[in-house]
């Protein structure tokens, strides 16, 4: 039997210490310790797909809590269900003692672990459609207010005419004339190709 840890946190800016800190206990190995920093929207995870890689019957994998594993509500119970009965390793849920799949593996043990399953997952779904809910409503009081929302538009310096006939007639290269305009080459060739498309339309 081996022991597997899994942790999710939904961006790098979060911190993971206190499910790491909460798995310490178990005994992990390091190396059987994986980490996802995304969202529990799908399972298209990268640690989470190796990690499955190596599972096999017998194992053990803990997580903190329920949505930590994800937090859509179907794709929660194919997960559990490949996990504990396809690939025949069990799943410990810290957070809820029920959700412990090595111990009462009789069929009362068994139906209470699923209808547990069922209601907690049910739960991480509907807190995701409540914070995406709030994250569009933010949004469209923010948008009523006429705060502008996305990224700020890169603005050309003042001086753009002058890089852009040095970079033109060879004085300096591409690297160099994006540096002076404090933007990324790509950025700059996409400001040009716009410029050169309203020099055309002005033309005709």
């Amino acid at each position: 039997m081996s022991k597997f840890g899994y942790i999710r946190v939904s961006t790098q800016e979060q911190n993971e210490d206190r499910q790491r800190i909460a798995l310490t206990p178990i005994g992990i190995p390091s190396r059987n310790m994986y980490i996802d920093y995304t969202s529990g929207k799908d399972f298209n995870r990268p640690a989470y797909k190796n990690m499955l890689k190596r599972l096999r019957s017998g194992d053990v994998l803990t997580i903190k809590s329920i949505d930590r594993l994800g937090r859509n509500y179907t794709e929660i119970i194919e997960q559990w269900r490949l996990i504990t009965k396809t690939i025949g390793s069990d799943i410990q849920v810290l957070d809820m003692p029920l959700l412990d799949t090595t111990f009462a593996k009789d069929l009362l043990g068994t139906f209470i672990s699923d209808l547990v399953l069922q209601v907690l997952s049910f739960s991480a779904q509907l807190e995701r459609d409540h914070m995406l809910q709030r994250q569009a409503e933010g949004f469209a009081a923010a948008k009523a207010r006429g705060v502008r929302l996305g990224k700020k538009p890169i603005s050309m310096p003042d001086d753009f005419e002058i890089i852009y006939f040095r970079w033109q007639s060879g004085d300096i290269n591409a690297s160099e004339a994006a540096a002076q305009c404090d933007m990324a080459v790509r950025t700059l060739y996409a400001k040009t190709m716009e410029r050169r498309i309203r020099e055309a339309k002005m033309k005709t």
